[in-house]
């Protein structure tokens, strides 16, 4: 057995894997009291799904001799493990047992996208176009990659904001946002939410659900900010050396000025301007939709200097 069909074995056994713990993460949204011991084997079946992840990464490196990032196939299961460990981080630091069933279904989508949409021919390692026999390649494409991952997170944390909310205003001031783990108000809006016969209580743990979630979107978001600055500028540094220019206007490089553009303006909005809430969750949803269409909508142009990223 050589190392691709080990490779292609080892990446179906991972969608297997996400599967599982998405499905026993949903099922313990409707099994309160089993939650504890479901939410182990979801976050044990996550790990494992990483672990597994590494080693493809990995031997995919050693094998090619080349840092994993050369197509679209590599950059989707890179992708996918870089959501795995942020989720896994997050779910550690905040305790949450329900960020799983809200992360795993879209990690679960990418890692079924690269494994079964495409081709067997675009799955396999190749040798390297002259453009990306760079020193640069690991830097830039690394940085864009976790910069994705990152801001994926705090968007969809927007848009449940938003699905919560109902897309109403809400006034999040009265809520004292360091002390709100994001675990415990999750739990605590959806038990007195069943439970509670008192719409002033359910309210009360709904708006500290949304007050957490607009904390933890702005945190994420802002450590993801900094990652896509700088892709962006070593991809510049990048071109220059490969094609002579720091900036081509090439398709890529236009929605990743306007990736940064509207979450430049979602962190200026929020440091500068003061504002939270329903209004800040607009611009992360959008990021959400715009992050897709500069790393795959784009792909489907088949056009531009970043040949090797496009779909066949």
């Amino acid at each position: 057995m050589n190392w691709d069909n080990i490779q292609n074995i080892s990446s179906n056994i991972v969608f297997g894997i996400l599967l599982l713990a998405m499905t026993v993460y949903w099922i313990s949204l409707f099994f309160l009291n089993w939650r504890n011991n479901l939410t182990k084997i979801g976050r044990s079946c996550a790990l494992g799904a990483n672990f597994l992840l590494f080693f493809i990464l990995s031997s995919r490196w050693i094998v090619a001799g080349y840092f994993p990032l050369s197509n679209l196939y590599e950059s989707l299961l890179f992708l996918t493990w870089t959501l795995l460990i942020i989720y896994l981080y997050i779910e550690f630091k905040t305790k949450s047992k329900l960020i799983g069933a809200i992360l795993l279904p879209v990690i679960l989508l990418i890692n079924g996208f690269a494994n079964l949409t495409l081709s067997p021919e675009m799955q396999k390692s190749s040798p390297l176009v002259p453009a990306l026999q760079s020193n640069w390649l690991m830097m830039h494409v690394s940085m864009m990659m976790l910069s994705y991952a990152t801001l994926i997170i705090g968007s969809l944390l927007c848009i449940l904001f938003l699905i919560i909310s109902n897309y109403q205003e809400v006034d999040l001031g009265a809520i004292d946002k360091s002390s709100l783990p994001l675990y415990n108000v999750l739990v605590d809006y959806y038990e007195t939410k069943s439970l509670s016969t008192s719409n002033e209580i359910s309210e009360l743990g709904k708006l500290k659900l949304l007050s957490s979630l607009d904390n933890w979107s702005y945190r994420i978001i802002g450590l993801g900010f900094p990652f896509l600055t700088i892709g962006i500028i070593a991809g510049g540094v990048w071109a220059n050396e490969a094609w002579g220019s720091y900036w081509s206007w090439d398709p890529k490089e236009t929605w990743a000025l306007i990736t940064w553009i509207i979450f430049a303006t979602y962190l200026h909005s929020r440091i500068t301007k003061g504002w939270e809430g329903k209004k800040t969750a607009i611009l992360g949803s959008i990021g959400f939709f715009i992050i897709w269409i500069c790393y795959l909508g784009v792909n489907f142009l088949g056009k531009g200097l970043h040949s090797y990223g496009w779909l066949s």
